[in-house]
């Protein structure tokens, strides 16, 4: 019996440095979680129970548990290293089985979908149809776009200026855009886009008159007037008063690339009229030209974007953390992964940055 005693004191203790020896093991593993081995006493039973004195028969291990204790966030640079900053689980489809991990160093397949290094998929909320927030009510693999980001027609073009309030009327008149000295200024060319993704060259030429405070603003689209001239009309203080809402509509331009009609608003909001110089202090237009894939971003709040040459952003999902009651009831699956079980309780997914979950740090992994 003692040595029975004896025998189970030498097994657990070799339990112990089997644990600790794959804690070890596992010091370089993404987003591993130690365990700590822990013991409880044994009794021998009779079915009439124990008496007080009764001599304990050795010891056993009760149970391997792990510690899902916050690991270092460790920079590694790599767009696709997620780490989690708080509590949570990265959620996965292998197989169609919904499992569980902390390891976020993601990559993709074939097909374009964002895996595990084993194949497991992460999951995401999908953006709603409309384009407005995400359907948390319902799950879906992550698949990068191959394509390109489609263009889009310029509808509005912002642009402040401020003319100078010494000038004078041209010496050169009628106006002819062909002629420097048939008008005092001009906004030098912006790029605007059709549908086809085509960039044109949209222009306005500035040119006083004789009315106080009051100009003419003659606007082309590759050299192609389009609509009468504008009247602008300035305040004693520089302000601008006509057009009253600073809003220009130019007539209609049919592109020669087969593209829809551009149809273009001029945004003078801000345009001023004082000094001596002529200056182009704000150019901006909505529209941009088809763009090729650079890099795939997350958000604190884990929104994954693509980001487009030309600018443009394409949000792919958010993605969907999930904690447990009990987390050390989860079932150790191998490859950083664990399952749900009765013990762990029922899953709870939700986005990160809410309620009791962490945040996403792109470009870093948990250590």
């Amino acid at each position: 019996m003692s040595f029975n005693t004896s025998l189970s004191g030498i097994n657990a203790a070799n339990s112990d440095l089997n644990v600790t020896a794959n804690n070890i093991a596992n010091v370089n593993t993404t987003g591993f979680k130690e365990s700590r081995a822990e013991f409880a006493d044994l009794f021998s039973y009779t079915t009439y129970g124990l008496s007080r004195n009764a001599i304990g028969a050795g010891v056993k291990v009760s149970n391997v548990a792990q510690q899902f204790s916050q690991g270092n966030i460790d920079p590694t640079g790599r767009s696709l290293d997620f780490a989690i900053d708080g509590e949570g689980f990265f959620t996965v489809n292998k197989n169609g089985n919904t499992l569980y991990t902390r390891a976020g160093n993601f990559q993709t397949d074939n097909q374009g979908y964002v895996v595990t290094p084993d194949g497991a998929r992460l999951q995401v909320f999908a953006p709603n149809a409309g384009g407005a927030g995400f359907d948390v009510g319902r799950l879906s693999d992550l698949q990068l776009l191959t394509t390109d980001s489609p263009p889009a027609q310029t509808g509005l073009v912002n642009l402040m200026v401020t003319l100078p309030g010494n000038a004078s009327p041209p010496v050169t008149s009628p106006f002819d855009p062909a002629d420097p000295n048939s008008y005092n200024d001009s906004s030098g060319g912006v790029t605007v886009y059709d549908s086809l993704g085509v960039s044109h060259v949209q222009t306005s030429y500035f040119v006083k008159t004789p009315g106080a405070n009051a100009w003419e603003m003659h606007n082309y689209v590759d050299g192609v007037r389009v609509g009468d001239p504008v009247t602008l009309q300035f305040s004693d203080n520089g302000a601008l008063l006509a057009p009253a809402n600073g809003r220009v509509t130019l007539d209609p331009y049919t592109p020669s690339t087969g593209a829809g009609v551009l149809s273009l608003d001029l945004d003078l909001t801000g345009s001023t009229q004082y000094g001596e110089k002529f200056a182009l202090r704000d150019v901006r237009q909505d529209g941009y030209a088809a763009g090729k894939l650079n890099e795939i971003s997350i958000a604190a709040d884990g929104v994954v974007f693509a980001r487009y040459s030309n600018g443009a952003d394409a949000p792919l999902g958010q993605v969907a953390l999930t904690t447990f009651n009990n987390p050390q009831g989860l079932q150790p699956q191998g490859n950083n992964l664990w399952a749900g079980s009765h013990v762990s309780g029922s899953p709870r997914t939700g986005v990160p940055g809410s309620s009791d979950f962490g945040q996403i740090h792109s470009g870093a992994l948990e250590s």
